[in-house]
């Protein structure tokens, strides 16, 4: 077989599998610029900041341009810096300069690469017009004044979630990216998954924060804070606070959170198990009946959302049960009703969309919803850092009881096919954890969009499909309808990736994504408990709270038609 190479800065590199030029100088250890690439979306090609020069002196696009044995190309030639200097001044004329104050200050792509290439003062004129923040969703916001038009919102939207809320408008120097007629976000069909605040390189879409309010609570004597602790969160929140990106930290979380202030600390995990017991129920008791198959898991406000404006039809197919957070926190507010303190529940997930959830009527009783605050990952990081905890130092503490005792089964939920992994291990209860866990590695782990696996359960074959970013989802809607094929239960995860990815994660692309999953799976190998059944909190809670309570604490029907999303 013949290698091909082409030469790079004066050293060749050999081309692979490489679909264009910029995979090919990234991986010889050259850090083009970009705004608007992520391997994972198509190529858009808008920024111009990684043009290369060939050898004729002409400039080509990184990203859009193939490479070819031969070829001969240079990324760091004085025309080059003086070409990207200009993009990034003509960009920050027309920016808002409130940096030290905006959300997204020092992960910010446009001040990173101002600073790399000593941007100093910029020459030109702002002459944009100052425009309306949308803070209509109560998962995100949208500032039109600090968009650069790199189109990576407009492209997750469309390709990834095939909900395309949002698009370019107008023509020219009048270019915006907006919602049609410029409606309201939160009055659109957007779903609140937020991979746009996720991809959006500077602050013009950002994850909502409520904890200004969260920290009167915290401060208040008279009131009793539990917070319960999502199962992605603990694998995501380790880089920024300087520890090994998908190291497994709930410990350590656990200490920051009774630190700051919270009363009780819980893991959702305990939620998820609960999930796992009354999930794998109705659909055994459905697929033994042959009742509305494939049954759609809950977990995911966002595709729960989805299926509501997409596919109504399809609600009889989607899970009554509540999220594992929503029957966690039905739980604890059932536990602690009778206490003397005022009673905040507060939820830290890796979702944006968890906001929407906790805000929507199916979840309050009497007008009090069961998460009174949904605090993302990035937001805790924040509070971390604003009490002056030095995470690093902290010595890792345990969860509070009652509810410190949780499954491995429940842990996996944070990351795609998790929850079919721990469907399996109920259905499957008489098999070996070790054999389950080798099943799981045939179709139900991975990070790929779309899956498919199988077991034989009393001679009858069971057949699982396991889809994460909102497109997948559709295509596996579509070809179930068309009769092109049949499951018996899908797991639908909004992010692709599933919750490790959440838009309230710090944001990571593919390899950060799969050291999130591994971290996971590692937590689930050392929890002494593996499956749900064994967990003796369960029958705890069922001969106790949730006695002749399971559907009104576990279930939902959804039949609330939401304005405020």
């Amino acid at each position: 077989m013949n290698r091909q190479f082409m030469t790079i800065d004066n050293v060749p590199v050999e081309i692979k599998d490489e679909k264009n030029i910029l995979e090919l100088v990234r991986k010889a250890g050259i850090e083009l610029p970009t705004l608007c690439f992520y391997s994972e979306l198509s190529v858009y090609g808008a920024c111009r900041m990684c043009m290369v020069e060939n050898k004729y002196g002409g400039i080509e696009a990184a990203c859009s341009t193939p490479p070819k044995a031969g070829m001969e190309i240079y990324t760091n030639t004085p025309r080059l810096r003086k070409y990207r200097k200009n993009i990034l001044e003509l960009l920050l004329a027309n920016h808002c300069r409130d940096c030290t104050t905006c959300v997204k200050n020092t992960r910010c792509k446009l001040q990173e690469l101002a600073k790399r290439f000593g941007i100093k003062d910029v020459r030109f004129e702002n002459t944009s017009k100052t425009q309306e923040i949308d803070d209509s969703s109560v998962c995100i916001v949208r500032n039109p004044s600090k968009c650069i038009l790199c189109g990576d919102c407009v492209r997750v939207c469309a390709e990834v979630q095939n909900i395309g809320v949002i698009d370019f408008v107008g023509r020219g120097s009048n270019m915006t990216v907006s919602t049609a007629f410029n409606e309201p976000i939160g009055e659109s069909n957007c779903v609140g998954c937020g991979q746009c605040a996720a991809v959006c390189p500077t602050g013009a879409i950002v994850v909502r924060s409520t904890t200004d309010k969260l920290w009167e609570e915290l401060s208040d004597k008279n009131t009793l804070v539990v917070v319960q602790i999502a199962p992605a969160v603990r694998v995501a929140i380790s880089k920024e606070l300087g520890q090994n990106d998908g190291e497994n930290v709930i410990g350590k979380i656990v200490t920051a959170l009774r630190k700051m202030g919270f009363d009780k600390v819980f893991d959702t995990s305990v939620g998820a198990d609960l999930t796992v017991v009354e999930e794998t129920n109705e659909f055994l008791r459905k697929h033994k009946n042959n009742e509305e198959l494939p049954l759609f898991s809950s977990c995911c406000p966002a595709w729960v959302q989805y299926a509501e404006n997409t596919y109504p039809d399809l609600m009889k197919n989607v899970s009554t049960c509540r999220s594992p957070m929503e029957m966690f926190a039905s739980v604890i507010k059932e536990h602690y009703k009778d206490g003397d303190k005022k009673l905040v529940s507060v939820a830290i997930m890796p979702c944006s969309a968890k906001k929407y959830e906790a805000s929507r009527e199916e979840f309050k009783k009497d007008g009090v919803p069961s998460v009174d605050y949904v605090v993302t990952t990035q937001e805790l990081i924040n509070m971390i850092k604003e009490s002056g905890i030095t995470f690093s130092e902290l010595e890792p503490e345990a969860l509070d009881m009652p509810f410190g005792i949780s499954s491995g089964a429940g842990v996996i939920f944070g990351v795609t096919g998790g929850v079919t992994e721990a469907v399996i291990r109920k259905v499957l209860s008489d098999q070996p954890i070790a054999v389950l866990r080798a099943l799981a590695f045939d179709g139900v782990r991975g990070m790929e969009g779309a899956k498919e696996a199988s077991i034989i359960v009393n001679d009858r074959e069971i057949k699982f499909a396991i889809v994460s970013g909102l497109k997948n989802a559709d295509d596996i809607i579509k070809k179930i309808k068309s009769g092109e094929v049949h499951y018996d239960f899908v797991e639908v995860m909004a992010c692709p990736g599933g919750c490790v990815s959440g838009a309230g994660q710090p944001f990571v692309k593919a390899e950060g994504k799969t050291k999130r999953g591994i971290g996971l799976y590692q937590a689930d190998k050392m929890n002494s408990i593996n499956r749900t059944d064994d967990n003796p909190l369960m029958e705890s809670l069922y001969s106790g709270i949730l006695k002749d309570r399971v559907h009104d604490l576990l279930h939902v029907n959804y039949n609330t038609k939401q304005d405020q999303k």
